[in-house]
């Protein structure tokens, strides 16, 4: 089911939420009266199952699933958004990034970063890594190792040395962060 993120005055991003499975309940809607925790980021899928929830729970901040926050109603400010290595992966980081070029985000909202995951171990094929050279032109790219303890749900694991910056970054408080949005 798509479901679009429209601010006002604006079409809308449109984003797969979740699928109901018959037999099994449907999850709570999300309150945006609920208070969100001050000064955290958001993480937000570009396609399904980039990792949003993994990389929430290992490095905090909010799992905002493939939904953009609102910031009116209280949501983060400061969104990272999450996709696999992949080329599909990539492509949808562009078409979310293009939506944020014409203005399309909810007022308030400020990309701070995208974080590719390793869709596999090893060394990615040179039109991927391209990509991703063009994607880090616009905004600040941090890539995160295939890390097989996380696949089996093993987040005990500590994270790896080469995702320290972007520990650091969702430490941050929620604020506008350079070459990010508007």
């Amino acid at each position: 089911m798509n479901v679009p993120v429209e601010p006002p005055g604006g079409p809308g991003i449109w984003v797969r939420g979740p699928v109901a499975v018959p037999g099994t309940p449907a999850p709570a809607p999300m309150d945006p009266q609920q208070p969100r925790p001050a000064g955290r980021m958001a993480w937000v899928g570009a396609h399904g199952g980039a990792g949003v929830t993994t990389l929430a729970q290992v490095f905090g901040g909010v799992d905002a699933g493939r939904s953009l926050p609102l910031p009116a109603q209280g949501g983060p400010k400061t969104v990272v958004l999450v996709a696999r290595t992949h080329a599909s992966g990539l492509r949808a980081v562009s078409r979310v990034l293009d939506a944020f070029r014409r203005g399309q985000e909810p007022p308030g909202t400020t990309l701070a970063a995208v974080v590719l995951v390793a869709d596999a171990p090893g060394r990615l094929p040179r039109p991927l890594q391209q990509r991703i050279k063009v994607i880090g032109s616009v905004v600040p790219v941090h890539r995160v190792p295939w890390v097989p303890a996380w696949r089996t749900g093993d987040l005990t694991v500590p994270p790896p040395r080469q995702t320290a910056d972007l520990a650091a970054l969702i430490a941050q408080p929620d604020r506008d962060h350079p070459r990010s949005g508007r």
